[in-house]
């Protein structure tokens, strides 16, 4: 059973065997009509369970769109539908959905929920995002930064912000993919320790340093999030742009990177907070293409749970 749960726990080489995959499906697409089928049909009978507790709009578009490229057929599941953990446990919800589908991919808040689905399902489970870990994003995002620059191994990649979800994701990815990573943000919002530890355990410089311009400094890639996450209260908003502001990405800042440092940013943005639109339009910027490269990933990502 391969499940994709988290980076950190995923092998090296299965993780970078899912990149080429990913680029060569790209590269296979290129010039057709974006509803065309995929030359090969590997998800071809195969059904595809979405279950969403978290709106998307990425997400949700990206693996269905996904699924039917590849000949395959999705359920979309909302949390009002199921309501998981609610009347039902989630053990039982995943062992019923899995006499149905062939793959599960949810998008959750708790981490627990995403565990506890995998432990009981009979079938592949993919993490769409839990409050703590985005794996499949940064998936898009090592996609994004080799089709423009090369090998990310050995890189400096600089996080400005909060370190969320994706920031974990990253500190994950920096230790199976060989890159070096820097965070740069109010203490109050630092990343958990544990997820610096194991990049630094499996090789990874992995820093913390308070000023964004120093932090920045000859960074090969520059990447922040929304400053108000979606389950944040409203109430958190101005307290988050107090603590955040220094931490803006603008040209400013980017003129102390290196010169032809890349910015991404997983989308959706508030733009001139986390980042100015002179950078979002700018140069740097591939946010865009790392927007579609969640379809082509996480293509990648379902072929090689379904082995297909």
């Amino acid at each position: 059973m391969k499940h994709f749960l988290d980076i950190h726990t995923t092998d090296p080489a299965e993780l970078r065997g899912m990149i080429d995959a990913a680029k060569s499906m790209k590269d296979a697409r290129k010039g057709q009509p974006k509803g065309a089928l995929d030359a090969e049909q590997p998800l071809k009978d195969h059904m595809v369970a979405l279950i969403f507790e978290k709106p998307s709009t990425r997400t949700r578009v990206s693996f269905d769109v996904g699924v039917r490229q590849m000949g395959g057929q999705t359920m979309v599941l909302s949390g009002t539908d199921m309501q998981l953990g609610h009347g039902e446990t989630i053990a039982d919800t995943a062992r019923v959905l899995s006499r149905y589908v062939d793959l599960i991919m949810i998008r959750t808040f708790e981490e627990q929920t995403l565990h506890e689905m995998a432990e009981y399902a009979s079938v592949p489970v993919i993490n769409g995002l839990t409050n703590r870990t985005h794996p499949c994003q940064i998936m898009a995002d090592i996609l994004t930064y080799e089709e423009h620059r090369g090998p990310i191994a050995g890189k400096k990649v600089v996080w400005c912000g909060d370190g969320n979800n994706v920031f974990a994701s990253f500190a994950h990815a920096a230790g199976q993919f060989g890159f070096d990573l820097t965070f740069t943000g109010p203490e109050p919002l630092d990343p958990e320790m544990g997820f610096i530890e194991q990049a630094r355990a499996k090789g990874s410089a992995v820093e913390i340093i308070r000023d964004p311009v120093e932090a920045v400094s000859g960074a090969d890639l520059v990447v922040t999030d929304t400053w108000v996450s979606m389950h944040d209260p409203q109430s958190a908003r101005e307290r988050r742009h107090n603590q955040l502001r220094p931490y803006q990405v603008n040209d400013a800042l980017m003129r102390h990177a290196k010169d032809d440092a890349l910015f991404m940013h997983c989308l959706p943005a508030h733009r001139d907070e986390e980042a100015t639109s002179a950078i979002m339009d700018g140069p740097h910027s591939v946010i865009f293409d790392e927007a579609e490269n969640r379809l082509h990933a996480q293509k990648a990502v379902m072929r090689w749970c379904l082995g297909v």
